[in-house]
């Protein structure tokens, strides 16, 4: 049961929009962002069917919504990695495990307004957080900051996709952030 809501009355009071975006990262975790819907989300919070509507105006208003939430929670937890380019892979890859749902919105630009300035705002802020790590970097002769902060934004996006989708081999580990660490290191050696 949602925030605000009670068994009796449904939802009565508090923050309608959050409570929808908690109620689309609970949907979306148990059956993925194609399948929501705005009357099960308004099912799910105790709500008229018309109010997810009237604060997202479509299920692409919500998505962008939740987009711009992830990768302002990514820019959040990329930050606090202190500017470390291992920690900050890392970082990434425990933000995928922890919010599948923003992260499987966020990188499906054809379920949202990608063009929205929120979201462009709220991405370029995570990607200056993933810039950061590479700003750390000890300076090298043939250094191409834009062209490294892609090799480790791919190389961290690819993991976490590959570990989410359960396509990783056995020997990679039980533990996602150890699995992670071990292959980021890889780019040092």
């Amino acid at each position: 049961m949602l925030p605000g809501m009670t068994a009796n009355r449904g939802y009565h009071h508090g923050d309608l929009r959050r409570a929808l975006l908690a109620a689309a990262v609970e949907a979306i975790g148990e059956s993925g962002p194609a399948a929501l819907s705005l009357r099960d989300l308004a099912r799910r919070a105790g709500v008229s069917h018309a109010a997810p509507a009237h604060h997202f105006g479509d299920k692409a208003g919500l998505l962008t919504a939740l987009a711009v939430e992830g990768f302002d929670l990514l820019a959040g937890a990329l930050g606090r990695a202190g500017g470390d380019l291992l920690e900050t892979g890392v970082a990434y890859v425990r933000f995928a495990v922890d919010h599948r749902a923003h992260f499987e919105v966020m990188f499906a630009p054809g379920l949202y307004r990608a063009d929205d300035p929120e979201v462009a705002a709220a991405r370029a802020r995570a990607g200056a957080a993933l810039r950061g790590g590479i700003a750390a970097l000890p300076a090298r002769p043939a250094a191409e900051p834009d062209r490294d902060a892609l090799a480790a934004w791919s190389i961290v996006h690819g993991f976490a996709t590959l570990w989410l989708a359960g396509a990783l081999p056995p020997a990679a580990g039980p533990d996602p952030e150890s699995a992670a660490r071990s292959v980021i290191r890889r780019l040092f050696e």
